[in-house]
């Protein structure tokens, strides 16, 4: 699973996944890396070994990426903007001509920070950029040696509670919230309340807009279902219980922002995780399920010979007397064309011999009337060659 650097939120969420893998038998081997760039690249790359991953909503689309699904939005990812407080908060216009971490190459805030400062008219020409990781980033920030810091993470993150409640920084946002939301329909609006930081100081000292993309939880199309499941199972686990910037429950949601939703998602959100799993353990429900997916069209080709097997076996029966009536109607037919005592001799012969063969007969009890007539009609047959001697 590629993560994020060690230490950051994607990392801390992964690792939260990789235990709650570990108690259904299943390991789960974390690959840091500097953020959603780097993750794309490494499921795109089939000889990485990078099967699963978080990624941020913005990073690609379906054309882009046609062997990666979607499980999933789990959790938001603000754009925070941190500066410092002697600045005056006066927002990110005021940023010209100053120094600004936007995080480090291969990261979803580089990506983002890049486009939206763009859309502001702020470039490498107009301030001075850093690509300090987050926790680099906000030392430097805090210790006066950069003016502003842009972080994409999660509300859960220490980092930022810690920036936050913290006095030397203030937390400002970026004007026009709606334009860019109508721009790039992957954000959201999402408002960080007064306080929430430090109720004891009012940190920050009122309600913040910010926008915010959605991490998803992606896989390879060819991860098995089995795993997808047992994914989703954990991304309930995660991240359904509330935050400052969500509703309990609200993720993980049956979100496509880039990418199409597998469909295990699409079932799981549906009617939820496979029957077997909710009264077996993970390795017997996911065994159960394949051994499920071999014998089913087995038993549709087997069910409609299962119920030809009684009309063949009572054919079998049937013809096993017919033959013996085709030999006796032929007795009877001779019986009518016979001509002298020596022909007569040798139908009593050949029925003796027919009768002995009926007697003989092995046949189930259910077909043992079919033999008693064979029987009658050999008796019917010597009767009416002692009452017709020959002409």
């Amino acid at each position: 699973m590629a993560t994020g650097a060690e230490g950051d939120a994607y990392h801390e969420t992964g690792k939260r996944y990789q235990e709650i893998l570990a108690r259904a038998g299943v390991r789960l081997r974390l690959v840091p890396t500097n953020g959603t760039v780097a993750n794309l690249a490494l499921l795109r790359d089939r000889r990485s070994g990078v099967s699963v991953a978080l990624m941020q909503g913005g990073a690609t689309t379906e054309r882009e990426a046609p062997e990666i699904e979607s499980l999933g939005t789990v959790f938001y990812e603000p754009l925070w903007l941190f500066q410092r407080r002697d600045l005056g908060g006066k927002g990110v216009d005021e940023l010209r001509g100053r120094k600004i971490s936007i995080g480090p190459e291969g990261s979803g805030t580089r990506l983002v920070a890049l486009e939206l400062l763009k859309r502001r008219g702020i470039d490498g020409r107009t301030v001075e950029f850093f690509d300090y990781p987050l926790q680099v980033a906000a030392e430097k920030l805090l210790a006066g040696e950069i003016d502003a810091a842009l972080m994409m993470i999660s509300s859960d993150a220490a980092i930022v509670r810690r920036l936050l409640a913290d006095e030397r920084v203030e937390l400002t946002n970026f004007p026009n919230i709606d334009a860019y939301i109508a721009l790039y329909p992957y954000l959201s609006k999402v408002v960080v309340p007064a306080g929430v930081g430090d109720l004891a100081n009012n940190r920050p000292p009122a309600d913040v807009e910010l926008f915010a993309a959605k991490a998803s939880l992606v896989v390879r199309e060819d991860v098995h279902s089995a795993i997808q499941f047992l994914l989703l199972n954990a991304a309930v686990q995660i991240h359904s219980r509330p935050g400052i910037l969500r509703r309990p429950g609200q993720f993980p949601a049956a979100e496509a922002i880039d990418l199409p939703l597998s469909n295990e998602a699409n079932q799981f959100y549906r009617s939820g995780r496979p029957f077997l799993q909710n009264y077996l353990p993970f390795w017997a429900a996911s065994l159960a399920g394949r051994m499920l997916i071999v014998l089913i069209p087995i038993v549709g080709i087997l069910y409609p010979l299962l119920r030809l097997v009684p009309a063949i076996y009572g054919w079998v029966m049937r013809r096993r007397v017919a033959r013996l009536y085709g030999e006796l109607r032929f007795l009877e037919d001779e019986l009518v064309a016979r001509r002298d005592a020596s022909e007569e001799r040798t139908i009593v012969e050949r029925l003796d011999n027919l009768e002995r063969q009926a007697n003989r007969l092995r046949i189930p009890a259910a077909y043992a009337s079919m033999v008693y007539m064979l029987r009658h009609h050999i008796d019917l047959v010597r009767q009416r060659l002692t009452a017709q001697p020959y002409p």
